[in-house]
């Protein structure tokens, strides 16, 4: 039987089948009970569109900039460790699709690939996501990322140790074991790593690179201000898709008090829980300047290499267009809090999720 997809779930479900059963808890798993994965998905699914009509939709752009760089719809690949058990092509199949659909791609620290081979593939702006390690280690890469020709540092800071995902537990799972899989030193020996980078840090960091910095893994609006106090460029909310800390709010819930607190002196992104467009519309809707998928396109690449993670995003900008079409938006920069109702607003369906 073909394979005719309709939407990233059809991926997800696909990407299950062919994938080794402890490569897709290893992708699919979240911390301990798993609260905080699908508490990322009831979330979204309580926030209403609020549609109007009568209105000239019949040409809509997509298209923004994240740091400067125009891209041609608000989706971005996040970093995700994996990628290489998921399909020979890894990094270099992710990089090359999110380049050819005119969106970028932040290349992940453990990549399967050099990033100087990945950047070569891709043809187009990358992203560098950066673990700290030791002192010398991360300036060796920070200035391998720079001379490389990555055009962000997108700092992670939500791994301050390693997590206890139960079901790698059980499966005795270890990353970067598989024959043929090639791991940089250190990216995955986290006891060996020095104390996770704090916010004294974020000078030395500055000094090290020209790139605009992201700090990755913020959830509450203290953190979000703490980021406009040390001058980074852009606060990306997430909860690294329920994979650290079960138990805390989904990003879409913590996202407008982070925009409040942000207050417009930075970009804002977020990831964790999106799986259609209309889970983009209602993140801008709440004041993120563009989102991040993880899981959704590693299924595509585990189902069909590059061609599957192009089909993935195909999905969420067609989605996106259609859900802007329907709330009579035809511009990015047209959206507002007024797309949205949130649970509570709406009055006789609070408390429905």
């Amino acid at each position: 039987m073909s394979f005719e997809p309709i939407n990233v779930f059809d991926y997800e479900a696909r990407a299950e089948q062919v994938l080794h059963k402890d490569h897709w808890d290893f992708i699919d798993a979240g911390d301990f009970d798993e609260l905080t994965v699908r508490r990322n998905r009831t979330a979204f699914d309580a926030i209403a569109l609020r549609p109007k009509f009568m209105l000239d939709v019949q040409s809509r752009d997509l298209s923004t900039k994240v740091l400067g760089q125009e891209i041609s719809f608000p989706v971005l690949l996040a970093p995700c460790a994996g990628q290489g058990r998921c399909h020979e092509e890894a990094e270099k199949g992710a990089a090359s699709a999110a380049t050819s659909l005119g969106t970028i791609y932040c290349i992940n620290f453990n990549s399967r690939y050099s990033i100087e081979d990945v950047i070569q593939t891709a043809g187009g702006p990358l992203w560098f996501q950066l673990y700290h390690q030791t002192t010398s280690g991360t300036e060796t890469m920070v200035r391998r990322a720079e001379d490389a020709g990555y055009s962000a540092l997108c700092v992670t800071v939500d791994v301050p140790f390693p997590t206890r995902k139960e079901r790698d537990i059980r499966n005795a799972y270890r990353p970067g074991g598989d024959p043929g899989t090639r791991s940089p030193a250190g990216a995955i020996r986290h006891l060996e790593w020095d104390p996770p980078i704090q916010w004294k840090d974020i000078e030395w960091l500055r000094s090290l690179t020209k790139m605009p910095i992201i700090i990755k893994g913020l959830r509450t609006a203290e953190d979000a201000r703490l980021c406009v106090e040390h001058g980074v460029e852009a606060v990306y909310v997430s909860n690294h898709g329920g994979r650290q800390v079960d138990g805390t709010l989904s990003a879409i819930e913590t996202l407008p008090e982070i925009v409040d607190a942000v207050n417009g002196q930075a970009e804002i992104y977020l990831d964790s829980g999106v799986r259609r467009g209309a889970d983009v519309l209602r993140a801008l809707a709440l004041g993120a300047d563009a989102v991040f998928v993880g899981r959704p396109f590693l299924w595509g690449l585990a189902v069909n290499g590059k061609e599957g993670v192009r089909e993935v995003l195909a999905f969420l900008r067609d989605e996106l267009d259609r859900a802007m079409g329907f709330c009579g938006l035809t511009s990015i920069d047209q959206i507002d809090r007024s797309v949205v109702s949130l649970p509570g607003e709406a009055g006789w369906i609070q408390g429905a999720y």
